[in-house]
This record gives C-alpha cells, sequence and structure tokens, in this order.
C-alpha cells in the first residue's frame, strides 16, 4: 500500500491530505491534523515544533511519500519566505518528497477523473489542492510504472 502525503503550502500555513493507494483503489484515511500553522518562522523553535508534528503524523498515518505543490520563487505568485522553510523541513523527513506541477496536476485529473465527490470522501474544502496533489501524484507514478 502506498500512502501519500498532499501538501499545499500558503503563507505559514502547510495543509494537508493523506491518501492511500492499494490495489488500484484510493482510500482518505481520517487523520487529526488538516493543517499545521507556523505563525512566526524566524524562531528556531517554531520550526523544530513542525518539524516534530508533522514528523509524528506522517509516523502515525503510515505515510510512504510527500507531494509538495510547486509555488513560484519570484514574481508576484512567488511563495513566501516560510513556505519555502516548510517545505524544507518536509524535504529533510526520512521519506521521498516530491513537488509536484499544477500541470502534472491537471494532466493526471483529465487522463484519471476523480470518481467521487470531494465532499464524499470526508474533506474540507480547503484540502481540495493538497489531494489533487497527491492524488497527481500517484497516479502518475502508477501509470508510469505500467507504461515501462
Amino acid at each position: 500500500m502506498m500512502k501519500v502525503c498532499g501538501v499545499e503550502l500558503k503563507g505559514g500555513e502547510a495543509i494537508i491530505c493523506v491518501l492511500a493507494f492499494d490495489a488500484g483503489m484510493f482510500t482518505v484515511p481520517e487523520i487529526r491534523q488538516r493543517s499545521f500553522v507556523v505563525s512566526s518562522s524566524d524562531t528556531t523553535e517554531a520550526i523544530r515544533g513542525f518539524y516534530k508534528a508533522i514528523k509524528q503524523l506522517t509516523q502515525d498515518y503510515g505515510v510512504n511519500e510527500i507531494a509538495i505543490i510547486q509555488r513560484d520563487q519570484k514574481g508576484k505568485n512567488a511563495g513566501s519566505v516560510t513556505s519555502f522553510k516548510l517545505e524544507a523541513v518536509l524535504q529533510v523527513l526520512d521519506m521521498p518528497v516530491h513537488i509536484v506541477t499544477s500541470q502534472l496536476i491537471k494532466e493526471q485529473l483529465k487522463r484519471n477523473p476523480i470518481q467521487a465527490e470531494f465532499e464524499d470522501l470526508g474533506l474540507k474544502k480547503f484540502q481540495q489542492p493538497a489531494f489533487k496533489a497527491a492524488y497527481g501524484y500517484i497516479n502518475h507514478e502508477h501509470y508510469k510504472t505500467e507504461e515501462e
């Protein structure tokens, strides 16, 4: 079974969704925390606190990989400094971390449309981008493997 934690980083917040994939079936397990807010990323304690909390969550739910939605590094829609710090924390967890583009997500949703209504999955509306990141990544990896 593959479990991917989809992550959307917005400002000082990491919005997450865990998606499990086994034998061609997707499930969305209930998790205790849907987002992590780091209000003061200039303190070591805040960053370490985020690290400990996200590491514990990934261990508790058996997450194998993380898929983070790519953000612009410069320009009008650039990600915040805090969001890049949170991304760095995720990248040092002891598991594969992938940056997924919005293009990859769109391609996978077009190729493999979601077969359920989002509300029926038990997720909050604000988790939709994180879900799509995990879903797009899993589909991309699954179909890439089939084609080889």
